[in-house]
């Protein structure tokens, strides 16, 4: 979690862990302080970022 907050500053509002294309990554939401959401998906096992985007919704999936 503190790779995806160095990476995009702001406030973790939700973290799940979840298995994509085999392999296993924490998908970290954060709110930006101009009250934007961005999902940081972090490799569980080596802790390098995956993908960063803006999320449009609100729901975490």
């Amino acid at each position: 979690m503190n790779v995806a907050v160095q990476t995009v500053p702001g406030q973790i509002v939700n973290v799940d862990l979840d298995m994509e294309d085999g392999i296993l990554v924490y998908e970290v939401f954060i709110m930006t302080q101009n009250n934007k959401i961005f999902e940081v998906e972090v490799h569980a096992r080596t802790g390098s970022i995956i993908k960063i985007e803006q999320e449009n919704d609100f729901d975490f999936d």
